[in-house]
């Protein structure tokens, strides 16, 4: 016989990507301390598929499967669902609240989102509750979705990853120069941040006597995606933990990115939480970090890239550390927490998912 799991709530979590794994488990952390009983669900990753139609395909699949599972476990079902993605809430096998940092009608244009963005469209018109993580996602999906009052803007929280004392102010006591993350290393561009970087270097005597450190994805990986890393200056750290890719980061002078289109930012968040100087091209997408980066330094926003780094390591700032964390406020766990208290759980477990 089953047995009745105790959580008012249950996330079905897609987990395709460790931004989506981690903003996951902080949604149900935040809820918890809030005083819901949690259960989240995660996916087995399917075999690798050769276009991203038929990604989407495999992992809605995926995601619906390990719903039913943890459905068919209980004598009742949860007060409330929260979906983590579009793409998770595809299949689903009964409608619950939609959390995404982008929508298919944004990142999945032409033949990539053929059968996603129809499906997509009803989703967002029956799910009871959308949780954006940005404005900028909101936005971006189907005029009907915007309206009317279903929506609440819920951002991933981040916060600096040490105590004060063991950091150093404004680039004090960090020696790589900079550093990018890679984990798709198309999307994110890395070609033109290795092309800006080899331009910094040959002009720049603090890049040519620096590094830069490519984290999220190996050699092996880049050299499958065309991008040749054997160069000086440049080192690879592959794909690492939490705590290590973060200690990276207090010893990086500037974060550098140029993403085709960047659906939320969540690297380029710690980046800044973490002391370093944000250099970045403007991208399309619901970029949450790009406007911050412009009000810290609108000089290391832009095109030229080269340019940027150069200005982030010979002429940096004085308190760009201190005002990016001003403006990281609303991202805290703190205010995130009583987004989840005061906010969204009342519409979880008191609306239309009430039991």
């Amino acid at each position: 016989m089953p047995q009745s799991l105790p959580a008012d709530v249950l996330i079905v979590s897609l987990g395709s990507t460790a931004g989506l794994r981690a903003a996951d488990e902080a949604l149900a952390a935040s809820l918890q301390r809030a005083g819901a009983h949690v259960e989240v669900v995660s996916a087995t990753a399917p075999r690798p598929a050769p276009t991203l139609m038929l990604t989407d395909l495999a992992w809605a699949r995926a995601v619906r499967d390990a719903a039913r599972a943890a459905l068919a476990r209980r004598v009742s079902p949860p007060r409330a669902m929260i979906y983590s993605s579009t793409t998770a809430a595809c299949f689903w096998p009964m409608p619950g609240a939609i959390r995404f940092d982008a929508t298919a009608a944004g990142n999945r244009p032409g033949r990539h989102g053929l059968w996603q963005r129809p499906l997509e469209r009803l989703r967002l018109r029956q799910a009871p509750l959308l949780l954006p993580w940005s404005e900028g996602a909101l936005a971006e999906s189907p005029v009907a979705s915007q309206q009317g009052g279903r929506s609440l803007v819920l951002p991933v929280a981040v916060e600096r990853s040490c105590a004060r004392d063991q950091d150093g102010p404004d680039g004090g006591a960090r020696d790589i120069a900079a550093i990018t993350y890679a984990a798709n290393p198309a999307k994110k561009g890395l070609d033109r941040v290795l092309a800006a970087w080899r331009r910094a270097r040959a002009e720049c005597p603090a890049a040519a006597g620096g590094e830069l450190v490519v984290a999220g994805a190996t050699s092996r990986l880049l050299q499958r995606a065309g991008i040749d890393v054997g160069e000086a200056g440049v080192r690879v750290v592959g794909a690492l933990e939490a705590s290590e890719y973060r200690a990276l980061l207090r010893r990086a002078r500037a974060f550098v990115c140029a993403p085709r289109r960047e659906d939320y930012g969540l690297a380029q968040l710690e980046a800044l939480a973490d002391g370093c100087a944000l250099v970045t091209t403007a991208a399309p997408g619901p970029y949450a970090a790009l406007p911050l980066a412009r009000e810290l330094d609108p000089r290391l926003v832009g095109d030229d890239l080269a340019r940027g780094i150069r200005t982030a390591l010979e002429d940096p700032l004085p308190g760009y550390a201190r005002r990016a964390e001003e403006l990281l406020a609303p991202f805290s766990p703190a205010s995130v927490d009583r987004l989840v208290a005061e906010a969204l759980l009342p519409r979880l477990l008191g609306g239309p998912l009430a039991a």
